[in-house]
């Protein structure tokens, strides 16, 4: 076989599409630990593992067909890693991607926020069933942009039909599966932005999972480090606060010259002065 139309060969390892780069990695068998239960592992066979870098969600050419084409030919054991840096762009292409997930990945799709996605790009990595971000990650949901064009009629069908459809669609990513409430929902269905950042997207459930110092820990042991370095955070400024204020006062004292202690003259001293000065002044 020519290695120059080899697409994954050493001369070309990605597929690139307008916006979308496509890599490919024969992975031999995993013994992956199960969470919570030691020496407990979960076995995957030999699989082919594509890894996806996600930009904007706006491509004009057909470069996302070969894309999709590549990922089509996944097997039962393949996984899907989706890498997102993304602003956001069109729902429709979004939703292939979401078509792919259910068709061909399931469960064996990893979304990383590496390292934010806003609008559509919120939405695909919630689509994930594990979900990485990073300490500097963030998230932001927003309404869906339309415009119609043609017949009084046309439009009117046709922006009646966007909002039933992308009301359901993100509904289903969102609502259900408890990311943001019903009332937070209706408030971004009339305009209301939702931006969140790491500790948010832990202690909603966005994330599953959060890399830390080069380790991946679970969303909940992160809340916890958060947690305890907040703890250890106020405590060291409580302290810092403490010493400045001693140092203060150490200052003061130091500047301030004490006046001399005068010598307290007794009655009966007064007396005797009295009565010896007396015996001076007759001699």
């Amino acid at each position: 076989m020519n290695k120059n139309l080899n697409m994954f060969s050493e001369e070309k390892k990605g597929l690139d599409s307008e916006y979308h780069t496509l890599f490919t990695e024969d992975v031999r068998e995993e013994r992956i630990p199960v969470e919570g239960k030691p020496q407990q592992y979960i076995i995957i066979p030999y699989h082919r593992l594509y890894r996806v870098f996600i930009s904007a969600f706006s491509e004009n050419k057909k470069g996302l067909h070969a894309v999709f084409h590549e990922l089509r030919k996944a097997g039962s054991f393949d996984r899907l890693e989706l890498r997102i840096n993304s602003d956001g762009g069109s729902v429709t292409e979004g939703l292939q991607f979401f078509n792919i997930i259910l068709e061909k990945f399931g469960q064996n799709t990893t979304t990383f926020l590496d390292n934010h996605g806003y609008s559509m790009g919120a939405l695909l990595f919630c689509m994930g069933y594990r979900r990485v971000i990073y300490p500097y990650s963030e998230i932001m949901f927003h309404n869906y942009s339309h415009g119609a064009w043609g017949k009084g009629g046309n439009v009117k069908s046709q922006v009646e039909h966007a909002d039933r459809s992308m009301s359901v669609f993100f509904k289903d990513i969102t609502v259900e599966q408890g990311f943001l409430s019903k009332k937070e929902y209706k408030e971004m269905t009339l305009g209301k932005d939702f931006w969140m950042d790491c500790e948010e997207m832990c202690r909603r459930g966005i994330a599953t999972h959060v890399v830390v110092g080069g380790e991946t820990i679970t969303a909940k042991k992160c809340l916890k480090l958060i947690k305890k370095d907040r703890k250890a955070s106020k405590k060291a400024k409580k302290l810092r606060k403490k010493a400045a204020a001693k140092k203060e006062k150490k200052g003061v004292s130091k500047s301030v010259k004490k006046p001399k202690p005068t010598k307290k003259v007794t009655p009966k001293k007064k007396k005797v002065a009295a009565q010896t000065k007396k015996v001076k002044q007759k001699d």
